[in-house]
């Protein structure tokens, strides 16, 4: 089916030419000018510059891989055992409804009318640019540490070709005298008396597989401050993880978004056959009934909701700016809201499906150790690298299932990251927006997949897991959600509901539905605020396990969640001390105001109020200008009266 529709109100060509979202540089003005008559030859080249989805198929998949992650696997497991079980997914899904979809439609209907990357979108209104800059900050740091859970992906898909799992038993030298293992005396009678002794006794039981972990692959120290070694294993894994980002990447969503193809449909393929094995074993019901059974007491508390709102940013990617990236690159016509519904109802159906096949397996263990499923389980990403590892081992021929898990984990994580790596290369370079730049675009994306190994390498030492899980508490929770309130304020006030609706009604052909409508204007900024407000007044301290943490290391993530939200005041007074005007208020309105090159980024798109404010005879003059690629670029701008940043020509908005 085709994905791309054009829109009823928009006269542009039938074919709905890919618009070119980059801003180009001085000596491609002319090639911006060939896309602004009919002639596929100037839209190629112009489109060429920056890059388009080779089709809509390319964009639904990266949005998929991109919004299905890591954290659908390990994190909303972990957030619904940690409060409540079922009663989790009350607030979960009316976050999603109000805040979530609303959200996302608004992302990808705002990327994809300004073919800009989450920077040159602000042209709506400079002053909230801060907006964008932040954004970046927290694709950053999720970019950071995302490719270390990843990395560790890496390191178990590659021990696990050998014959014996190594965290089958507890024979090893890394093991305690704690550890007991499913498969230890091949569950005798014997063997289970002893757990249940043990766990009456000193209530010290691991598994071979939590030993495994916190042992011999983090090799745990007994301080975040105290970092210890490098573990060199996870260094090279981690190496191995930004040198397979970056060749995905090295032709941008060219190259990507054939990759998608697989990355984004084979993880469903071994999440069925886990859940299929996992029900069939013995107190699996247990499990999932501790998944689904609500307990509405925790449902009253603050941080449920907060965590079920920050889940929804999270998992959706919501304020990270890659919404916006990859919807940059679509064409002008294509229904966002169609997708935006698809991918979201995708992306929350995975994690419930995903909690099934863990829980499953925590009821098995419960049911073996004796124990309440709440006592079988690790927090944070050491759920897929605990529990899931211990499930494996009950699985015929192991290895191989291990092999195919580790490497599901692995695609579901570099889904992700695509989208996060390109985030930050197409901001960098719509910004800049010059030809050499838009040429050198393979060594941008190098430069910044280096930098992102070498600020990754502390997370690979003894207290990595620490810091890892500091940075995902403070540095990608509560600063999402004062990001995109901001983002839905001025959208909706600053700039206008209506001009908005104005907008999406030109690109699409039909306004955004009535409910979407209220929810952007009232519904998502009200409960957000109030989310944020009660997370403030009930917050707890994070810690890890039996482990608190420092008030100098709390600090540090509150100085993470900070950075990324004081670029919005700070661009913002820088904006108004540049702005024209006399006085403060005049200041003010320059600032808020759209800018001039505001809108479709190609020239056949500008209609109605964008459309050229000249006589017919000037106009006829513009539109044969371009036919004439061979006279100099001089002549070509002197035709044009005003000149994008993204390199279209077009007049000033007819309202200033």
């Amino acid at each position: 089916m085709k994905l791309g529709t054009p829109g009823a109100v928009q006269p542009g060509p039938p074919d709905g030419s890919c618009e070119q979202p980059g801003p180009l540089g001085p000596s491609q003005q002319v090639s911006g000018q060939n896309g602004a008559v009919p002639g596929e030859q100037g839209k190629q080249e112009k489109s060429v510059k920056r890059g388009n989805w080779g089709n809509q198929i390319e964009f639904v998949l990266t949005s998929v891989g991109y919004a299905v992650g890591l954290g659908n696997v390990w994190r909303f497991p972990y957030l619904c055992y940690r409060n409540g079980g079922g009663a989790f997914m009350f607030p979960y899904f009316i976050m999603l409804v109000f805040c979530g979809i609303p959200l996302f439609f608004m992302e990808l209907s705002f990327g994809q009318f300004a073919s800009q990357g989450c920077l040159g979108v602000w042209r709506v209104s400079p002053m909230f640019k801060g907006v964008g800059y932040g954004m970046m900050v927290v694709s950053t740091y999720i970019g950071i540490y995302y490719n270390v859970v990843i990395c560790i992906a890496f390191y178990y898909f590659f021990v696990s070709m050998t014959r014996v799992l190594p965290w089958t038993y507890c024979s090893n030298p890394w093991n305690t005298p704690d550890c007991v293992g499913v498969l230890d005396g091949n569950l005798s009678s014997r063997a289970a008396l002893n757990i249940s002794q043990l766990l009456n006794t000193t209530q010290k039981r691991t598994s071979p597989s939590e030993e495994y972990w916190r042992r011999y692959v983090l090799n745990l120290s007994d301080d975040i401050g105290n970092l210890g070694e490098v573990r060199l294993p996870l260094l090279g894994c981690l190496g191995v993880s930004w040198v397979v980002v970056f060749l995905c990447l090295i032709k941008g969503v060219k190259s990507s978004g054939k990759v998608v193809y697989f990355t984004a449909t084979f993880p469903y393929v071994v999440l069925t056959i886990l859940f299929v094995r996992g029900i069939t074993l013995e107190g699996a019901v247990t499990g999932i009934m501790y998944y689904l059974t609500p307990q509405w007491d925790k449902i009253l508390n603050a941080k449920v909701w907060g965590d079920a709102a920050s889940q929804i940013f999270y998992s959706l990617g919501c304020a990270w700016g890659g919404l916006i990236t990859m919807a940059s690159y679509n064409k002008f016509n294509n229904n966002c809201y169609r997708d935006s519904i698809i991918i979201s109802i995708t992306n929350c159906a995975t994690s419930v499906y995903a909690g099934f096949v863990i829980f499953s397996i925590l009821g098995f263990m419960a049911n073996h150790l004796g124990v309440d499923v709440s006592k079988v389980a690790d927090h944070g990403p050491g759920l897929a690298f605990v529990a899931y590892p211990e499930a494996l081992t009950l699985l015929p021929i192991s290895p191989l299932w291990s092999i195919l898990f580790f490497f599901m984990l692995i695609l579901l994580g570099l889904g992700t990251q695509f989208c996060l790596l390109e985030t930050l290369v197409t901001a960098i370079v719509d910004e800049v927006g010059n030809e050499w730049i838009i040429r050198k675009k393979t060594f941008v994306t190098l430069g910044v997949a280096v930098a992102g190994f070498l600020l990754g390498v502390p997370l690979t030492t003894q207290a990595g897991i620490y810091w890892l899980l500091l940075m995902d508490n403070y540095a990608a929770s509560f600063s999402l959600v004062v990001i995109s309130c901001i983002m839905c304020v001025t959208i909706m006030y600053i700039y206008g509901h209506r001009n908005y609706f104005k907008d999406i009604e030109m690109m699409l052909g039909f306004p955004p539905p009535l409910f979407f409508q209220i929810c952007w204007r009232f519904i998502s900024p009200a409960i957000i605020f109030f989310i944020l407000v009660f997370t403030v007044i009930q917050y707890r301290p994070i810690s890890y396990n039996d482990y608190v943490y420092p008030t100098w290391a709390i600090s540090i993530g509150f100085l993470m969640a900070l950075s990324s939200v004081i670029c919005i005041p700070i661009y913002a007074i820088y904006k108004v001390c540049r702005s024209e005007g006399d006085t403060l208020l005049e200041r003010l309105k320059n600032a808020t105001k759209a800018s001039k090159d505001w809108g479709p980024a190609l020239p056949e798109h500008r209609s109605g109020r964008y459309a050229p404010a000249f006589s017919p005879s000037t106009e006829s003059h513009l539109e044969v200008q371009p036919l004439q690629p061979e006279k100099g670029q001089s002549e070509a701008a002197a035709a044009s009266p005003v000149q994008g940043s993204n390199g279209s020509a077009h007049s000033q908005d007819s309202r200033l």
